[in-house]
């Protein structure tokens, strides 16, 4: 059995992204001019009318900041507010899974620059996420292939399954999104966590699983001594 979990508001509170920016424009790396489309991508969203080439748009105005800028900041983001809202249920999930030797990975349509502290903390390994262009290691303002979003996710998950040897029956799939409504229909199991109101309907016309994730590990060590994460809290 593989778990594959979105990140979103499956595994964390809210998005990676809005605690990435948070922290960037905190420091001066990006400023609100250079995002403030998001917002209104954010309702699309919302509304169930994304936009599904938002986040190559998005991308565009952050050309030439250095790599290393970048991923101090992940890191930076990470334990001053990430960590500490993850959701329990979902640390609690993926730390039994690895316990019993069965393999976890993040599909997420977040960059992976963003998500690879999550990923070290759990000692998770080879997700599938966006990846930022980077040329003389700065930003190009361009996304490697496309954004992993919607069917896009779908289709990179089932290139991943093949490529490791999996059946897709063998997968079950966490999210929190009407858009991976593809990639939950595609997996052997699906799991609504925290599900939206358009997912939240499919998934009781469908019978799947959902669950409700509310309590964050904040500033808890209540897996400090896990040998599944990081030794820090």
């Amino acid at each position: 059995m593989i778990h594959i979990f979105d990140v979103d508001n499956t595994i964390i509170k809210k998005t990676s992204a809005w605690y990435f920016l948070r922290e960037a424009l905190s420091k001066g790396v990006i400023r609100f001019s250079r995002i403030k489309g998001l917002p209104f991508d954010w309702l699309k969203y919302k509304l169930g009318k994304p936009n599904i080439d938002f986040i190559e748009e998005a991308v565009k105005p952050i050309a030439g900041i250095e790599k290393g800028v970048l991923e101090e900041i992940a890191r930076s983001s990470f334990q001053k507010a990430m960590k500490g809202n993850i959701y329990t249920e979902a640390a609690r999930l993926i730390n039994e899974a690895m316990e019993r030797g069965e393999k976890v990975i993040f599909a997420t349509s977040s960059f992976y620059t963003i998500i690879k502290p999550l990923e070290s903390f759990f000692g998770v390994e080879n997700s599938v996420a966006s990846e930022l262009e980077f040329s003389d290691n700065k930003t190009t303002g361009k996304i490697v292939g496309k954004s992993i979003f919607g069917d896009r996710k779908k289709i990179e998950v089932e290139a991943w399954l093949l490529k490791n040897g999996v059946s897709p029956r063998e997968a079950c799939f966490y999210s929190d999104s009407y858009t991976d409504l593809p990639l939950l229909e595609f997996c052997g199991k699906a799991v609504a966590v925290n599900p939206d109101r358009f997912l939240a309907r499919e998934a009781k016309k469908r019978g799947w699983e959902i669950k409700r994730f509310a309590k964050t590990l904040g500033n808890s060590s209540f897996f400090q001594n896990s040998v599944s994460f990081e030794k820090s809290s």
